[in-house]
């Protein structure tokens, strides 16, 4: 079983002491966020568990606590962008932390996520193509791979991004800027990858990614892994099954673009 910690909520940043509680425990009782009285008793031994993969925006919490998981294999998706206040209100710089998790646990376990793309009269493409090179050339030597996605327009925030005058991308638009990525993606040595999206890129050098991946796992455990695609994701995503521990509406960075909060 791999859990997944989480996509509704940044556990690392927010729930970092209640997660070890529930380590320590051994177990974590989940809600079904479609039917909350119907709740789950999660295993969380090391015998039941192949892989823990941690969201955040901030790890910071976790950081000086991570050898309590030396039993589990474990991995993060970090997304670090470089939003103000008016999209992300309560993302700290942590481009620090992403650094000491790197050299705590390795480069190969610490994947950077430069996503959503959203594009405003303030955040335009050229905007994109400078911030992601300035990060890019601090985070070279602590992550090998960057996944990146343009921003989905859900129902649920369409009026944020109303607000925020966020254009969509026509797919030529897209593939415009990402062809500019993974120029200097490999300028630093990073493979790219897209989350979810249904844009072709694979000529440009840019594969279609696997958030929660079996191929990953399998080299950090050495064990084969045989898991089946995650059917309850959209149809584009790539990701293998899990089960996620998380709690929608919890999560405090007040990014606009979230489709986990209301």
């Amino acid at each position: 079983m791999i859990i997944s910690a989480s996509r509704r909520t940044d556990i690392p940043a927010f729930f970092s002491e209640w997660f070890y509680n529930r380590i320590q425990e051994g177990y974590v009782l989940v809600q079904n966020p479609m039917n909350p009285h119907q709740v789950r008793n999660v295993d969380l031994t090391p015998d039941s568990v192949d892989c823990i993969v941690f969201w955040t925006k901030n790890p910071e919490p976790m950081l000086e606590r991570l050898m309590e998981l030396k039993d589990f294999p474990f991995y993060f998706q970090f997304t670090l962008n470089s939003y103000g206040e008016d999209v992300e209100e309560n993302v700290p710089d942590a481009i620090n932390a992403f650094q000491r998790l790197s050299d705590k646990i390795g480069r190969e376990r610490v994947i950077w996520r430069y996503d959503p793309i959203l594009i405003n009269p303030l955040y335009t493409e050229s905007f994109h193509l400078e911030s992601f090179e300035k990060t890019a050339s601090r985070l070279s030597d602590f992550t090998e791979t960057c996944t990146i996605s343009f921003l989905d327009h859900y129902r649920k925030i369409q009026k944020r991004m109303k607000q925020l005058e966020v254009q969509e991308l026509s797919a030529g638009e897209k593939r415009r800027l990402a062809e500019q990525l993974v120029k200097i993606a490999s300028a630093y040595g990073l493979k790219l990858e897209t989350c979810a999206e249904d844009i072709e890129l694979e000529d440009l050098g840019i594969s279609h990614g696997k958030c929660i991946d079996d191929r990953l796992i399998t080299r950090m455990t050495r064990c084969p892994l045989s898991v089946p695609k995650d059917k309850n994701q959209r149809l584009e995503c790539g990701c293998v099954s899990s089960v996620d521990i998380g709690s929608y509406n919890t999560c405090r960075h007040g990014c606009k673009y979230c489709y986990a909060n209301r």
